[in-house]
């Protein structure tokens, strides 16, 4: 084994949340005459892949979980609201359906093309490259441009979903210090700028093992602050009269938005499945994939028809607002949440600035100024999110238009997309059926796009009127 890893060299060294691998560096050197060069269908890319410190199976699943259980599942129940429940109940099952879906697309592209190209990894935007690299002649000139659609969808998704994570911080602390010190009267921005400098501290740490005890303390916080939570839902709970069955259509958009948001992980997907020590076990039934999608989504269904049954129409964009901070046990579920989320931020912040430094400063700056060079973007880039938070500081808004134009595009535009263009040259089932449902996907996702986002703008327009 140890013999045939020398002969196929493999330099991944992207960790697991960062957001793409070089192709470049994956290259394998084929031996002229070999089974490999002769026949393409011969080339098995994860017996080409480097195994020294690969995740295990279980490490990928609970990775995976990690990914998409965050903050955005104390937004469901915000989401059940403006989709009523038995809307949202189905709802929420077809999102989940619809993310884990196009998950298996981008994942069975990258390994598809792997073997046409014979590189034995491929990260996100490094496949939607490699797919036009090797689809039809006229698309071949599209290959930077894919690759640099996907870097730049990665970088603006994660730079806005560390927006979200200030607004969630900067309002948990605010209604703690409301409560004791209400004579304070500020209002939710100039906490953001208070959490600003400690963020630019913690994000000027540039790798991700030392970022793992902040990882593991926000894993900690995280269940503790959830199972509170859990403790208030299911207090109390009771079918009022004042829940809706089914939203209207000026809400249904902030539903979809808000689910997708809250489920979709794609974005460390692929570092993900990269680093597998199996990743043949990553799809497949019962595989790594269905397995933790199926628990988000019994989990993400549990607690947004529960939440919203519990607090009806007062449902706030994060349950965990709903709480009352009166009571001693709410105000430590605060604590732990807004303490959970801010050590979650460097992790979130890491995709963004990754891309960042290696496609536009890294080679443009001479080598003596790389560290300051390094310090001042990561500074401007949180300082940047603090001010996108600023300038929409209310929770349910942002969240729907992070997840309307940022998560639908990313999760579920480009892997359909690159699924068409790989399947060009072969076929598209009987009927053409693949690409049907694929151009479905699209246009699901582009009306997502568009209703999401002007839903979310009339909310926060609506939102001004009434505090002006």
């Amino acid at each position: 084994m140890q013999e045939k890893q020398e002969k196929f060299p493999s330099t991944f060294t992207v960790d697991n949340f960062s957001s793409t691998t070089k192709l470049a560096q994956n290259e394998v050197k084929l031996p002229i005459g070999s089974k490999e060069t002769i026949n393409d269908n011969e080339y098995n890319p994860f017996q080409h892949r480097q195994t020294e410190h690969a995740t295990s199976t279980i490490g990928v699943l609970i990775h995976l979980l990690k990914g998409s259980l965050g903050t955005g599942i104390l937004a469901m129940p915000n989401a059940f609201k403006n989709a009523g429940l038995i809307f949202g109940f189905v709802g929420t099952i077809v999102v989940g359906i619809l993310c884990t879906h196009c998950v298996q697309l981008l994942v069975s592209a990258s390994h598809e093309i792997c073997r046409r190209s014979k590189q034995p990894v491929l990260g996100f935007s490094e496949t939607a490259g490699a797919v036009f690299e090797h689809g039809p002649k006229r698309l071949r000139p599209w290959a930077g441009t894919a690759r640099t659609v996907v870097d730049i969808a990665l970088v603006v998704t994660y730079f806005m979903g560390g927006a979200v994570y200030i607004v969630f911080i900067s309002t948990s602390i605010r209604q703690l210090v409301h409560h004791y010190h209400p004579e304070l009267g500020w209002e939710v921005i100039p906490y953001m700028f208070l959490i600003l400098l400690p963020l630019i501290i913690t994000c000027q740490i540039r790798e991700l093992k030392f970022l793992v005890p902040f990882s593991f303390l926000a894993n900690i916080f995280l269940v503790a602050s959830f199972g509170i939570t859990l403790v208030y839902i299911f207090t109390d709970i009771k079918m009022g009269d004042d829940l809706k069955m089914v939203g209207t259509m000026n809400t249904i958009p902030l539903f979809f938005s808000t689910a997708i948001f809250a489920m979709e992980g794609i974005g460390v997907v692929m570092p993900l499945e990269n680093k597998m020590k199996s990743p043949q076990q990553f799809l497949g039934c019962p595989g790594v994939l269905y397995t933790a999608m199926s628990f988000v989504v019994i989990l993400y269904t549990i607690i947004g028809f529960f939440g919203y049954m519990r607090y009806g129409p007062d449902t706030e964009g994060s349950i965990t607002y709903n709480i009352n901070t009166e009571d001693i046990l709410a105000q430590v579920a605060k604590v732990l949440i807004a303490a959970a989320v801010f050590f979650t931020y460097s992790l979130q912040f890491f995709v963004a600035m990754d891309i960042t430094w290696r496609k536009l400063l890294k080679d443009r700056l001479p080598l003596r100024f790389h560290n300051i060079g390094q310090v001042v973007t990561r500074s401007i880039i949180v300082t940047l999110t603090a001010g996108v938070a600023a300038a929409v500081p209310d929770l349910e808004p942002i969240i729907g238009l992070v997840g309307s134009i940022c998560f639908s595009i990313l999760g579920l535009t480009i892997p359909s997309f690159v699924d068409i263009i790989l399947r060009l040259e072969t076929d598209f089932g009987p009927y053409n059926w693949i690409l049907v449902k694929n151009v479905l996907l699209i246009i699901f996702s582009l009306f997502g796009l568009v209703s999401g986002s002007y839903a979310s703008i009339l909310s926060l327009v609506s939102s001004k009127e009434d505090e002006a």
